[in-house]
């Protein structure tokens, strides 16, 4: 029995040993301000660069593997980014990149420096959303931090590295985290299958899977339908296919009939088999959020959007704010959108005799399935009112 106990006693005396060290080296708080969304709930914060008063746009991306600013930022502040030979990708394209070396960005009550920007176009992303993004944050400052974001509330905290006690009701994920958070997860449909997918906040939508992954896992049956939709990303946009998962479980939370977009994974971002895919905002906004990348933790508890619904409308256009205007950009094959005459350029006027050009509120008129929408467009010199009746996809 000695060996036993010794070994006991030795076991004890090292969990003490870290636990005291945990406890005299607690994670401390920095600052708190707020940040405010995007559609499919991206989260935004605002920062200075260096010794510029202007206030710029930060998209929080954990599926960004660095810190970046966009080019026209650049300019506008006569910044010249160093050339180099590294390479970027996403899921439109890959390309070289140039860097700015050894800035800081400064956050309400928090200043952070020796920060290399790599240097992207993110003009569309701008048009997106309409309004200007100036960059993502993502490890370079995820890695320095607790961060606890909190959307009942719409706020963020920064936190030194320390122990931390996490609040009751929630769940503790352990993904593996090199530079991008990896998480296992369960998706039902034609079959149930496990797989590693990436945590990603800086994808506006529910859930993405690769091609790849759908076929050799069988996750859908062949008579699926598939509705065309075009996405954007790294490299410009990029054709995709939506659809309707019966089920995906993270950690112990269940969520049903959620949207998915198919895609060809042409430039490997996923390096499949590694990844079947990636989880986004849409979903993960449904729960506050700690991420403790020190520890390897995302800490999650349910929110008051926990419960909210998906958005199942389907209409096949897709809406840019481009210089003061809404322009249609891409319009699907055999979409509600194209059966009713909307093309490609169309400036979008009104929606149900709603004149204000506000991007948000236009998309959000084409998010009620079964509804009937009017629109004016500008054609030319022609003003055109055309109908559509938005269609869903459960």
């Amino acid at each position: 029995m000695r060996p036993i106990l010794f070994t006991l006693c030795l076991i004890l005396s090292n969990l003490a040993g870290r636990a005291q060290e945990e406890f005299i080296s607690p994670a401390r708080f920095l600052t708190r301000f707020d940040f405010h969304q995007f559609t499919g709930g991206l989260i935004v914060l605002q920062a200075q660069l260096g010794v510029f008063p202007d206030t710029l746009n930060f998209v929080l991306d954990t599926g960004s593997g660095g810190i970046s600013l966009d080019s026209m930022t650049t300019e506008y502040f006569g910044l010249t980014p160093t050339p180099t030979d590294r390479m970027i990708r996403g899921i439109a394209g890959q390309k070289k990149v140039s860097f700015l070396y050894n800035q800081r960005l400064s956050f309400p009550y928090l200043t952070i420096d020796s920060l290399n920007f790599h240097v992207a176009d993110y003009s569309l992303l701008t048009a997106v959303y309409g309004e200007k993004i100036d960059g993502i944050i993502g490890y370079s400052i995820l890695s320095r931090y607790i961060i606890k974001i909190n959307y009942d509330s719409s706020f963020v905290e920064f936190w030194t590295k320390g122990s931390m006690k996490y609040p009751r009701g929630g769940y503790l994920l352990r993904p593996n985290i090199a530079s991008l958070p990896v998480q296992t997860l369960r998706v039902r449909d034609n079959e149930t299958v496990n797989a590693r997918f990436l945590y990603d906040m800086g994808a506006g939508l529910n859930m993405m899977l690769t091609t790849d992954f759908v076929r050799d896992s069988s996750l859908l049956g062949r008579k699926r339908k598939l509705y065309a939709k075009e996405g954007e990303g790294l490299g410009g946009k990029i054709d995709m296919h939506i659809t309707v998962i019966k089920e995906v479980k993270l950690g112990p939370y269940r969520f049903r009939n959620v949207p998915t977009y198919i895609f060809d994974d042409s430039y490997n971002v996923t390096s499949y088999p590694y990844l079947g895919g990636l989880i986004g905002s849409d979903l993960l906004r449904r729960f506050n959020i700690i991420l403790n990348y020190d520890r390897r933790d995302i800490h999650l508890i349910p929110n008051k959007h926990y419960n909210d619904g998906f958005d199942y409308a389907y209409s096949g256009i897709e809406l840019y704010g481009i210089n003061g205007e809404i322009i249609v950009g891409d319009v699907a094959k055999d979409s509600p959108a194209q059966a009713c005459g909307v093309k490609e350029g169309d400036v979008v006027i009104a929606i149900d005799k709603n004149f204000v050009q506000d991007l948000q509120r236009m998309k959000a008129a084409l998010q009620m399935p079964g509804n009937k929408v009017t629109m004016i467009v500008r054609r030319g010199t022609e003003l055109i009112e055309l109908s559509l009746r938005v269609k869903s996809i459960l």
